[in-house]
């Protein structure tokens, strides 16, 4: 059941599962610093205040969540703020993920050499994680951030995702466009240039879920 109290834990939850504060949450989003203030939960008159749609739009973009992700968190799916649903899934750094040897033909991770992390996110059988490294994907994901990829989830225009070309180059970008032809990717960090490559250079595309930031 939807309630005033489950979508301001689920908003707290959020915040610490991306090792954030509440504060630090509503920074991120572009909100007052304040807007998630356990003050701000009532009305002077006691009365239960909501946090806006826009508030919630704003806050799972800027964590990289997905709405599934917050909405499992207000049902309870997903843990909560002292007891984080945890998941072991393969880790890899983007570093080496350019090599051969790591995937298969679609995307999922096989072979050896894989190390395992446990994050507080929920994954499928086939998720697996990727660690950045450098700074081509500031300002939203640093040397270190950790992303969890899903190869077989749907992608759509806005979608955060990973993907790995003929040549060996391995990228995360913002989907913008794909067809039969070509794949047009926006870049997270603007020093970098968007890429426009043909399918034919495509070996896949897999989906960011989360992101431990």
């Amino acid at each position: 059941m939807l309630s005033h109290d489950r979508v301001w834990a689920a908003i707290d939850a959020l915040a610490e599962r991306y090792s954030l504060s509440a504060s630090g949450l509503a920074r991120r989003a572009g909100l007052d610093s304040t807007a998630f203030n356990k003050s701000k939960r009532l009305s002077s008159d006691g009365r239960p205040r909501w946090p806006s749609t826009e508030s919630l739009a704003k806050i799972i973009e800027a964590t990289g969540a997905s709405l599934e992700e917050f909405t499992g968190l207000v049902e309870g799916l997903g843990g909560t703020a002292s007891q984080p649903r945890t998941s072991s899934v393969p880790l890899l750094g983007f570093a080496q993920a350019g090599a051969g040897g790591f995937f298969d033909d679609a995307g999922y991770p096989a072979g050896q050499g894989w190390d395992l992390v446990e994050l507080p996110a929920r994954a499928t059988a086939t998720s697996y994680a990727l660690k950045v490294q450098g700074d081509s994907m500031l300002p939203l994901y640093r040397n270190g951030d950790v992303l969890i990829v899903e190869p077989g989830a749907a992608t759509r225009k806005g979608d955060r995702v990973v993907v790995k070309t003929a040549a060996g180059e391995v990228m995360a970008k913002v989907l913008d466009r794909q067809t039969a032809k070509s794949i047009l990717l926006v870049s997270l960090n603007p020093d970098h240039p968007d890429r426009d490559i043909p399918m034919r250079d495509v070996e896949w595309v897999a989906r960011i879920v989360w992101a431990s930031q």
